[in-house]
C-alpha cells in the first residue's frame, strides 16, 4: 500500500512525464503516442516505476530508444518538479503490455465460432 506522499508524488511525475514525451520528447518519440500508463514511487521517493504504453510505433525499438535518453527525460523532469521535490527519482520504465492483451483478447473473442442457441434450448431455459 502506497502512502499519500507516494500517491502524491506518483501522480505528479505521471503528469510532467505525459507533458514531456508531448512537448520536449517529440524528437524522440517522433509521431508515435506514448502514454505514462502508471507510476509507482519506492517509499524513499528515490525510484519511480513507470508503465509506458506505445501505439503507432516499433514498440521494442521506442522502447530501447527511450530507455537510452533517460537521462535527458529526468533532466527534463527536474527542470519541471526541481523547485517542489527534494531528489528527482531515478527512472526506471517498463512496457505496460495491457493494451495490446486487450487487443489480441478481443481478437480471439470475437474469431470464436460460437453456434447461435436453437430455439428448444431457449424454452428450457424459461
Amino acid at each position: 500500500m502506497e502512502s499519500k506522499r507516494q500517491q502524491k508524488y506518483s501522480k505528479l511525475i505521471q503528469k510532467e512525464l505525459g507533458e514531456i514525451f508531448q512537448k520536449e520528447a517529440k524528437l524522440l518519440v517522433g509521431s508515435a503516442m506514448v502514454t505514462v500508463v502508471r507510476v509507482i514511487m519506492s517509499p524513499d521517493l528515490s525510484v519511480a516505476k513507470i508503465n509506458l504504453s506505445l501505439l503507432l510505433a516499433n514498440n521494442q525499438d521506442l522502447f530501447e530508444k527511450i530507455n537510452d535518453h533517460k537521462k535527458e527525460i529526468r533532466k527534463h523532469l527536474g527542470n519541471r518538479i526541481g523547485k517542489s521535490v527534494r531528489i528527482i527519482p531515478e527512472l526506471a520504465f517498463f512496457m505496460d503490455e495491457s493494451a495490446s492483451y486487450a487487443q489480441h483478447m478481443d481478437k480471439v473473442i470475437s474469431s470464436l465460432d460460437i453456434p447461435e442457441a436453437s430455439e428448444e434450448d431457449e424454452e428450457e431455459e424459461d
